[in-house]
């Protein structure tokens, strides 16, 4: 899979993060790299909307702001996720295609867990339906 990647500033997590979707066998490019925050959501989201991409990481201090930028892109469905449940709930049951991660709550092993569960989760197809009826 193409994963476009985004953060406002360059931390142990985002090193992390990034030698993790490598380890996964995925390609990753820098979309958004120490630029403000609304800039790396936006960036990154139209990367993914533009299909330059499957999927999108985005990462800030909170990874609320990344995840509203992002979501202002028409077609893209940001979720902030703090755990790997979360990533997978985002992805089967609101085919999320972009996770935001917080730089300051996140562990680069809870990192890794979220990346792993977002990109081995497909979505339920009769909630897929519910969401595309939305937009």
């Amino acid at each position: 899979m193409r994963i476009a990647f985004g953060t406002d500033e360059e931390t142990v997590l985002t090193d992390a993060l990034l030698e993790s979707i490598s380890k996964m066998g995925h390609s990753v490019s820098w979309v958004a790299r120490g630029r403000e925050w609304p800039e790396v959501g936006r960036q990154v989201g139209e990367a993914v909307a533009g299909g330059k991409a499957d999927f999108g990481v985005v990462c800030c201090w909170t990874g609320t702001g990344v995840s509203i930028a992002a979501n202002k892109v028409k077609g893209v469905r940001a979720a902030l996720c703090t755990d790997a449940s979360t990533a997978q709930g985002a992805r089967r049951w609101n085919d999320a295609n972009v996770v935001a991660l917080s730089i300051r709550l996140t562990s680069p092993e809870v990192g890794r867990e979220i990346l792993e569960a977002f990109f081995e989760t497909n979505p339920d197809e009769h909630e897929s339906e519910r969401i595309l009826a939305v937009e």
